[in-house]
């Protein structure tokens, strides 16, 4: 019997309980296959090919969901390749939970600037509904 990462030759493409299509996981996900050949080729995830066919693991599965997950709230690419291998590693979790928190902070100040950003523009707003043009904050 072969372990969890490998495929024998006589598998079907992408079934099992650990191995996905391209197609099984652009589904899944809800990105294109263009997008899981891109994260390939940045080298975020690395499917088998037996036969012409990419095979995804549950390691590339674990790495496509935080790669999502991440793209999700802001982390750039570089930051998703930079904190992937944080992912499997027990000692390294509390480094992927530092960046986690600091992006959890940066998203904190940029939602206070932008609520400032609606205050300024609904005062903005009301003045002018009120038939006044009142003067610019300092700084607009």
């Amino acid at each position: 019997m072969a372990d969890r990462d490998t495929i024998p030759p006589h598998a079907p493409a992408g079934r099992g309980p650990n191995f996905w299509t391209i197609s099984e996981l652009a589904t899944e996900f809800g990105v294109t296959t263009r997008t899981l050949r891109f994260y390939e080729e940045e080298g975020l995830v690395t499917p088998q090919r037996i036969g012409g066919v990419r095979r995804y693991s549950r390691r590339d599965r674990l790495r496509l969901a935080w790669i999502c997950r991440a793209k999700g709230v802001g982390f750039s690419l570089a930051d998703i390749r930079d904190s992937i291998g944080l992912l499997e590693g027990g000692d390294k979790r509390a480094t992927l939970l530092s960046l986690c928190r600091q992006r959890i902070g940066e998203l904190e100040r940029q939602r206070q600037a932008i609520d400032g950003m609606i205050a300024e523009l609904a005062a903005f707003v009301a003045s002018l509904e009120a038939g006044k043009c009142s003067e610019p904050s300092a700084g607009v």
